[in-house]
């Protein structure tokens, strides 16, 4: 599959976010420590949550999908080894581990997938359910982790990992006694998740600061009071602010979270974008003189690493020199060759920082998405480029946005899904 764009023309209308990708995976995961059913609303239909709901159904849970809404019955669940094939190809198929685990007393699961945008190594993971008890075996192509009884630890990360984070806070959640969990991260959908689990009987304090603790039920599983309604995705609503800022008239993006985005929110008021904030909307048009701005990536609440390719493709455009320091993965700038194709004055100085002149004039090119984000920053570079563009490997946008060019269309924008 492939999109074919033609740009150049300004975008105007409304833009509807969804949610959180980040959101409703880890809740799709924590169905494993209920004894009931659990709900999801405000679902996402991309193709990470459709190979995690393959998964689940591989292990023996029921998945039923409604509007904009799943139910998973984990009830049937007995397995606790994950599909090679499917996890292969999903990074978050990690975070299953932690509540088989806790449920089942063990868990066997290759190295997980995804985006090739630097190491992701699982030692965190490992080091996490082995103070907790657990034991690990290192095949030669998966993981098997097994405990008799999980207790409680007083466990800190080395780095900063949301999905470590997540994944700990689970496991630990169906474990016998405290858990204390140090250098965590702070992300809204951390603390979305917790609020759940703590309404459905965990008893998790201190989610959304760095340090989180858990009294864990002794193996008794959590039962669903009420349904889990996933966040406005704060990734997607950036890349549209950005999307507006490089070539909007006026786009207003729509239910999304302002409190979750104050880093994005201030970089483009610092690159002199006009932006007007409502409480649940965000309105966007290109300024008329748009400022280069330098930017580092941080964990939450400093600017997001997957927003660091789309407001690069904006730096394009910007007058002055501004430098992109992506400080949470190495390996992150593979957008920047085709960002140089199209026009643009991009100098990669390491495998960190990236270094940009504008204004550039972009020119259409056929182009490949190298992984989600970037994927979604290639359209935006397409969107603004004169002529045609043609980008293939759109799999890669698909797991992360979905329906984007039948949503971009309705901002008018030319683009074309072709097989």
């Amino acid at each position: 599959m492939k999109f074919i764009i033609r740009g150049g023309k300004r975008l105007a209308g409304t833009i509807e976010v969804n949610g959180a990708k980040n959101s409703v995976l880890k809740a799709m995961a924590a169905s494993l420590l209920f004894s009931n059913p659990i709900t999801i609303k405000n679902t996402p239909f991309i193709e990470d949550v459709l190979r995690m709901r393959e998964l689940l159904e591989d292990l023996g849970a029921k998945v039923e999908e409604g509007d904009r809404m799943l139910v998973i019955d984990p009830t049937s669940v007995r397995d606790g080894k994950l599909n090679k094939e499917i996890a292969e190809r999903l990074r978050a198929s990690i975070v299953l581990a932690g509540p088989l685990l806790a449920r089942n007393g063990w868990a066997d699961f290759p190295y997980p997938g995804g985006c090739v945008i630097g190491k992701r190594p699982i030692d965190i993971f490992l080091s996490g359910w082995q103070a907790m008890g657990a034991k690990i075996m290192d095949g030669k192509d998966h993981f098997r982790v097994t405990a008799k009884k999980l207790r409680g630890a007083d466990f800190a990360f080395r780095v900063v990992s949301v999905t470590g984070t997540e994944t700990m806070m689970m496991t630990a959640a169906l474990a016998s006694g405290k858990t204390v969990l140090r250098n965590a991260a702070m992300e809204p959908e951390i603390l979305s998740l917790a609020d759940f689990l703590n309404d459905s009987g965990a008893k998790i304090s201190g989610a959304g600061t760095p340090k989180i603790e858990i009294i864990g039920t002794g193996g008794r599983l959590l039962r669903a009071k009420r349904p889990f309604t996933v966040i406005p995705d704060r990734i997607e609503a950036g890349s549209f602010l950005i999307l507006g800022a490089a070539i909007g008239k006026k786009i207003k993006v729509a239910g999304c979270e302002p409190e979750h985005m104050t880093a994005i929110i201030t970089a483009l008021r610092e690159a002199n974008v006009p932006l007007e904030i409502g409480k649940d909307f965000i309105s966007v048009s290109k300024p008329r003189n748009l400022k280069a701005v330098n930017v580092q990536t941080r964990e939450y609440p400093g600017f997001p690493t997957d927003l660091q390719a789309p407001f690069a493709v904006l730096m394009t455009q910007a007058e002055g020199e501004s430098v992109i320091f992506e400080t949470i993965w190495e390996s992150r700038f593979g957008y920047a060759e085709n960002l140089k194709r199209m026009g643009a004055n991009i100098f990669l100085a390491d495998q960190h920082r990236i270094l940009i002149k504008g204004p550039h004039h972009l020119r259409g090119r056929e182009i490949e998405s190298p992984d989600l984000r970037a994927g979604l920053a290639l359209i935006v570079a397409a969107l603004l480029a004169k002529g045609e563009s043609v980008i293939s490997n759109i799999y890669q946008i698909d797991r992360g946005y979905e329906k984007i060019d039948e949503r971009l269309r309705e901002l008018s924008a030319e683009i074309q899904r072709i097989n």
